[in-house]
Protein backbone atom coordinates (compact mmCIF):
# COMPACT_ATOMS: atom_id res chain seq x y z
CA UNK A 1 0.00 0.00 0.00
CA UNK A 2 1.30 3.46 -0.79
CA UNK A 3 0.41 6.85 0.52
CA UNK A 4 -1.41 6.86 3.84
CA UNK A 5 -0.54 3.98 6.14
CA UNK A 6 -3.57 1.87 6.87
CA UNK A 7 -4.36 0.71 10.35
CA UNK A 8 -3.41 -2.94 11.04
CA UNK A 9 -1.36 -3.22 7.84
CA UNK A 10 2.33 -3.79 8.51
CA UNK A 11 5.16 -3.77 5.99
CA UNK A 12 4.84 -7.44 5.05
CA UNK A 13 1.07 -7.25 4.53
CA UNK A 14 1.48 -4.02 2.58
CA UNK A 15 4.04 -5.70 0.31
CA UNK A 16 1.67 -8.63 -0.30
CA UNK A 17 -1.14 -6.23 -1.16
CA UNK A 18 1.08 -4.30 -3.58
CA UNK A 19 2.06 -7.59 -5.23
CA UNK A 20 -1.59 -8.33 -5.99
CA UNK A 21 -2.30 -4.85 -7.33
CA UNK A 22 -3.85 -3.24 -4.25
CA UNK A 23 -1.83 -0.08 -3.75
CA UNK A 24 -4.21 2.40 -2.13
CA UNK A 25 -6.97 2.47 0.43
CA UNK A 26 -9.39 3.07 -2.43
CA UNK A 27 -8.17 -0.14 -4.11
CA UNK A 28 -8.83 -2.06 -0.90
CA UNK A 29 -12.24 -0.46 -0.45
CA UNK A 30 -13.09 -1.33 -4.04
CA UNK A 31 -12.51 -5.07 -3.62
CA UNK A 32 -13.22 -5.54 0.08
CA UNK A 33 -11.39 -7.53 2.74
CA UNK A 34 -12.43 -11.00 1.55
CA UNK A 35 -11.40 -10.48 -2.09
CA UNK A 36 -8.11 -8.87 -1.02
CA UNK A 37 -7.39 -11.85 1.26
CA UNK A 38 -8.20 -14.29 -1.57
CA UNK A 39 -5.89 -12.44 -3.95
CA UNK A 40 -3.03 -12.65 -1.46
CA UNK A 41 -3.58 -16.38 -0.94
CA UNK A 42 -3.91 -17.07 -4.68
CA UNK A 43 -0.64 -15.24 -5.30
CA UNK A 44 1.11 -17.94 -3.30
CA UNK A 45 1.59 -16.12 -0.03
CA UNK A 46 0.57 -17.86 3.18
CA UNK A 47 -1.35 -15.33 5.28
CA UNK A 48 -3.15 -16.31 8.45
CA UNK A 49 -6.75 -15.37 9.10
CA UNK A 50 -5.39 -12.43 11.09
CA UNK A 51 -4.75 -10.72 7.73
CA UNK A 52 -8.42 -11.10 6.82
CA UNK A 53 -9.39 -9.52 10.14
CA UNK A 54 -6.72 -6.82 9.75
CA UNK A 55 -8.03 -5.90 6.31
CA UNK A 56 -11.58 -5.61 7.63
CA UNK A 57 -10.31 -3.56 10.57
CA UNK A 58 -8.45 -1.28 8.17
CA UNK A 59 -11.66 -0.70 6.23
CA UNK A 60 -13.60 -0.02 9.43
CA UNK A 61 -10.73 1.98 11.00
CA UNK A 62 -10.60 -0.22 14.10
CA UNK A 63 -8.01 -2.59 15.55
CA UNK A 64 -8.44 -6.08 14.13
CA UNK A 65 -8.84 -7.57 17.61
CA UNK A 66 -11.85 -5.30 18.18
CA UNK A 67 -13.85 -6.89 15.36
CA UNK A 68 -16.94 -8.50 16.90
CA UNK A 69 -16.98 -12.29 16.88
CA UNK A 70 -20.09 -12.36 14.71
CA UNK A 71 -18.35 -10.18 12.08
CA UNK A 72 -15.35 -12.54 12.13
CA UNK A 73 -17.70 -15.45 11.55
CA UNK A 74 -19.35 -13.61 8.65
CA UNK A 75 -15.93 -13.00 7.09
CA UNK A 76 -15.04 -16.68 7.38
CA UNK A 77 -18.32 -17.76 5.79
CA UNK A 78 -17.83 -15.23 2.98
CA UNK A 79 -14.24 -16.40 2.43
CA UNK A 80 -15.24 -20.08 2.37
CA UNK A 81 -18.03 -19.38 -0.10
CA UNK A 82 -15.83 -17.29 -2.39
CA UNK A 83 -12.92 -19.75 -2.24
CA UNK A 84 -15.22 -22.66 -3.13
CA UNK A 85 -16.12 -20.95 -6.42
CA UNK A 86 -12.51 -20.51 -7.52
CA UNK A 87 -10.79 -22.92 -9.91
CA UNK A 88 -7.73 -24.73 -8.57
CA UNK A 89 -4.50 -22.69 -8.77
CA UNK A 90 -2.63 -22.97 -12.06
CA UNK A 91 0.40 -25.18 -12.06
CA UNK A 92 -0.81 -27.27 -9.16
CA UNK A 93 -3.28 -30.11 -9.42
CA UNK A 94 -6.30 -30.06 -7.18
CA UNK A 95 -5.63 -31.91 -3.96
CA UNK A 96 -6.90 -35.43 -3.92
CA UNK A 97 -6.37 -38.60 -1.97
CA UNK A 98 -2.84 -39.95 -2.00
CA UNK A 99 -2.37 -43.67 -2.48
CA UNK A 100 0.78 -45.72 -2.50
CA UNK A 101 1.08 -48.90 -4.50
CA UNK A 102 3.81 -51.50 -4.19
CA UNK A 103 4.63 -53.79 -7.06
CA UNK A 104 7.02 -56.69 -7.23
CA UNK A 105 8.93 -57.51 -10.34
CA UNK A 106 10.16 -61.04 -10.99
CA UNK A 107 13.68 -59.98 -11.96
CA UNK A 108 14.18 -58.36 -8.56
CA UNK A 109 15.62 -61.19 -6.52
CA UNK A 110 18.14 -59.26 -4.44
CA UNK A 111 17.76 -56.20 -2.28
CA UNK A 112 17.09 -53.02 -4.19
CA UNK A 113 19.65 -50.25 -4.22
CA UNK A 114 18.61 -46.81 -3.13
CA UNK A 115 19.87 -43.72 -4.86
CA UNK A 116 22.77 -43.26 -2.44
CA UNK A 117 23.67 -46.93 -1.96
CA UNK A 118 26.81 -48.16 -3.61
CA UNK A 119 27.42 -51.52 -5.15
CA UNK A 120 30.75 -51.93 -3.41
CA UNK A 121 32.83 -51.40 -6.55
CA UNK A 122 33.90 -47.84 -5.70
Amino acid sequence: MTGTKLRNIGPKSAAWLRQVGLRTQEDLEGVGAVEAFIRVKRAGFRPSLNLLYALEGALLDCHWQQLPEDRRSELLVAYDAAAALLPPPRGRPAAGPVTTTHTEREEDTGPSLNLFDSRGDD
